[in-house]
């Protein structure tokens, strides 16, 4: 363990309080989803198509991506906590902007500009990895993004029934007033926790090709990209087939849509217990087959003709039981091989997680239809998990080659 100063609650002075990461991760996490079951509406009030509306989720991802390949290296050399307060400060002007736009076009502007909340993930990483080792990292990880995971169980639902009650834009009202929450909290407890490098910007920049090089790091990034792919993939279609496929008003797909984030719960809980214990790859390889089964199951149900939304999105549980396990051990992995890059690495393999789950959430909009909606994501979800689990073997067999 590396933590050697103990937090210290509301005290800027010492690292983070546990607390402190689980509410900023989930600001991240609630800011992505709150909003869809209002896809439709928002469709209707900026008289667009759904399939442009829908890139409201693409955008945000792929800004997502871009954004950590710099907020990594941006925290490695001016530390964690200046970048997180002013990632918070700006993501709060753009929630005004999404509030206050006119027309689609400048509301896709300033939910691309939200995605700078994501500083809020990548840093409460980081930040962990600076105070723990790698097993003891995966576990802590798995504690912050299990109280996360609360953020999108309920985040759906709420926003269904604030949409039904209040209409689209008080989701994010909601979400500016627990942003400027969280920005006091962050200015009162986040403590730095990086030991800053003294290298200007372009020389962490130029620290990259470090981690490029590593197929350590690749393995690990690939299988967090590919695992999470089948949730970001979830969350550009599962608006459409809830709505347009099986008819469901914006309460009720709430509702539905944050059953993942029960069973994301379960798995987070699962990583925290038992991380250390079984170490990281194994975890990862048990919840790629595990949403492998929860991907399998209502496809082969369908197929035989009992397709319905309690089998799409009851079958989602393992989904996210699966992604709990997989997402912060592949995480922590990806943080691990090369330990004084924590910063980079995370911007690193969040942004090719969010660039790919960006192209596959466009990509299952663009596909779904009325007939095929349901059984047309299912095996896009699936397909991204196989390739997740082929990526973690690949890294196992290349740990015992060189005898890790």
């Amino acid at each position: 363990m590396l933590q050697k100063t103990p937090s210290r609650y509301l005290n800027r002075i010492t690292p983070p309080h546990i607390s402190t990461l689980i509410l900023a991760t989930g600001l991240s996490a609630l800011a992505m989803n709150i909003f869809l079951p209002s896809l439709p509406k928002m469709t209707e009030h900026f008289q667009t198509d759904y399939r442009l509306m829908q890139l409201s989720v693409a955008l945000y991802l792929g800004a997502s991506g871009i954004l950590q390949i710099l907020i990594g290296p941006i925290s490695d050399y001016l530390g964690r906590r200046p970048v997180i307060l002013a990632g918070v400060g700006l993501f709060l002007l753009a929630t005004i902007g999404c509030v206050l736009s006119p027309t689609i076009e400048v509301f896709l502007v300033f939910r691309m500009c939200q995605a700078v909340v994501v500083v809020t993930m990548v840093l409460s990483r980081a930040a962990i990895r600076d105070m723990y080792d790698q097993d003891r990292a995966a576990s802590m990880i798995g504690y912050v993004t299990m109280g996360m995971a609360v953020a999108p169980m309920i985040g759906p639902a709420l926003g269904g029934l604030l949409d039904e009650v209040f209409g689209w834009k008080s989701s994010f009202w909601l979400i500016f007033i627990l942003g400027a929450v969280t920005l006091w909290l962050i200015w009162a407890d986040f403590g730095e926790t990086a030991r800053v490098a003294g290298k200007s910007l372009r020389q962490q920049l130029r620290d990259y090709p470090a981690l490029l090089r590593s197929p350590r790091f690749w393995g690990y990034s690939l299988a967090l990209g590919f695992s999470s792919g089948a949730f970001f993939a979830y969350l550009g279609g599962a608006p459409y087939v809830g709505t347009e496929v099986y008819g469901m008003t914006p309460g009720e797909l709430g509702v539905f849509f944050s059953v993942p984030a029960v069973g994301y719960f379960g798995g987070n809980f699962i990583t925290a217990r038992y991380a250390t214990r079984f170490g990281i790859n194994l975890m990862v390889v048990w919840g790629g087959l595990i949403v492998a089964f929860g991907l399998a199951l209502p496809v082969l149900l369908m197929l035989a003709g009992y397709g319905s939304p309690y089998v799409f999105f009851g079958c989602m549980c393992f989904v996210g039981f699966g992604n709990g396990m997989t997402m912060p051990n592949a995480t922590a992995g990806a943080l691990s091989v090369r330990p004084h890059l924590a910063g980079s690495a995370a911007g690193l393999s969040g942004a090719i997680m969010l660039g790919g789950g960006a192209a596959l959430s466009a990509f299952a909009g663009s596909l779904l239809t009325p007939e095929n909606g349901a059984l047309t994501l299912l095996t896009i979800m699936l397909a991204t998990t196989l390739a997740g689990l082929v990526a973690i073997c690949v890294v196992i067999w290349r740990e015992r080659q060189l005898g890790l």
